[in-house]
């Protein structure tokens, strides 16, 4: 373990990117929970279907996302003269973490018919990660 602890503080680039995951893992943690409540409430209490609760999760999620992700999350990291590019690669990433939820709430609620809250498990563990990496690299890379 110390091995690996070791190896993941040997340069400062490392440390960096530790620390972003872990800035990202705390705002996207409070994000997420928003999203995934506004979800839940949405397609539990039947105020609408269960994809147009996620939609709506997602356009919250993006809304709060940008402005914290790029002044906490990534803050100092990359360029930022371009907000115009940021901002639209931004959308496409977390279009990417929104077909990827949707996915997940068609195929376990809509198509297997299991529990409105199986989607948030794959929700809040495996799109939070492949956003993480293509907002680090490409977003504010």
């Amino acid at each position: 373990m110390k091995a690996v602890l070791d190896r993941a503080f040997e340069t400062p680039e490392r440390r960096e990117a530790l620390a972003q995951l872990v800035r990202y893992g705390v705002i996207g943690a409070a994000i997420t929970a928003l999203g995934q409540l506004i979800y839940y409430v949405l397609a539990e209490w039947r105020f609408t279907s269960p994809l147009v609760a996620i939609a709506t999760a997602w356009v919250v999620g993006v809304v709060v996302g940008y402005f914290a992700h790029g002044s906490i999350s990534f803050r100092g990291h990359g360029e930022r003269d371009d907000h115009g590019r940021i901002g639209l690669r931004f959308v496409v990433v977390n279009l990417l973490g929104y077909l990827a939820n949707s996915f997940w709430v068609w195929w376990l609620v809509e198509r297997l018919g299991e529990p409105t809250w199986w989607p948030i498990v794959p929700n809040i563990v495996l799109t939070p990660l492949l956003t993480f990496l293509l907002h680090r690299h490409w977003t504010y890379g």
